[in-house]
């Protein structure tokens, strides 16, 4: 093996490792934001943001989609081990954030820009959004009717609280719960912005 070989797959390696290094350290930081939630005024107490996809954003914009689908996988299977939803809450949510990734991932590696970036993530939180419809709607409100024996209309009263003048399900799933979402994925997108550049050597290796 000559020098110039030698030298390849020493990068390679090095490139192999940061990766592996950084979707471990980001996951684990995903899984401890995952646990800061807090309730939203204009939500039902049930519904709780958290700052959790931030880290799988990040992992994206600096190793690919992938890397920012596994962060959203990893964390979730490690939140499986607590889960209060006999896992279905952290199907949805790893549907949702690989989405949100994904997308973001795809399209900044296109083109390596910050317009892109916002571009990509913004993206991400508008299929999120669309995509937690009927996420919701099919997998996570059904679930939590049977698991809690509460029907639709009690569920739908909790946003009756607050806009009296929705009835069904998919209302409220429509005013409320995607809006909310794209709103998440747009914050987690602000907060990159400010973050992404300065943590970039980081992730990538200081000598980049």
């Amino acid at each position: 093996m000559d020098k110039t070989t030698k030298t390849i797959t020493s990068n390679k390696s090095k490139i192999g490792t940061r990766y592996m290094a950084g979707v471990a350290m980001l996951s684990a930081l995903a899984f401890v934001l995952q646990y800061l939630e807090f309730p939203i005024p204009i939500m039902p107490g049930f519904v709780k943001f958290d700052f959790s996809d931030l880290p799988a954003l990040l992992g994206a914009f600096a190793y690919g989609p992938l890397a920012g689908v596994l962060v959203e996988f990893i964390k979730n299977l490690l939140h499986c081990a607590v889960s209060q939803s006999a896992t279905v809450g952290e199907l949805s949510n790893f549907i949702l954030g690989a989405v949100f990734a994904g997308t973001a991932g795809l399209i900044y590696k296109h083109k390596k820009t910050k317009k892109m970036a916002v571009t990509g993530a913004l993206a991400g939180s508008l299929l999120m959004g669309i995509i937690s419809f009927p996420s919701n709607l099919f997998i996570v409100y059904p679930f939590y009717r049977v698991a809690y024996s509460m029907d639709y209309p009690t569920i739908v009263g909790f946003y009756k609280a607050i806009l009296p003048s929705v009835n069904e399900l998919w209302q409220c799933l429509l005013i409320f719960n995607l809006p909310f979402t794209i709103a998440k994925g747009v914050i987690s997108t602000v907060i990159a912005m400010l973050i992404y550049k300065p943590l970039s050597p980081i992730l990538k290796g200081r000598n980049q």
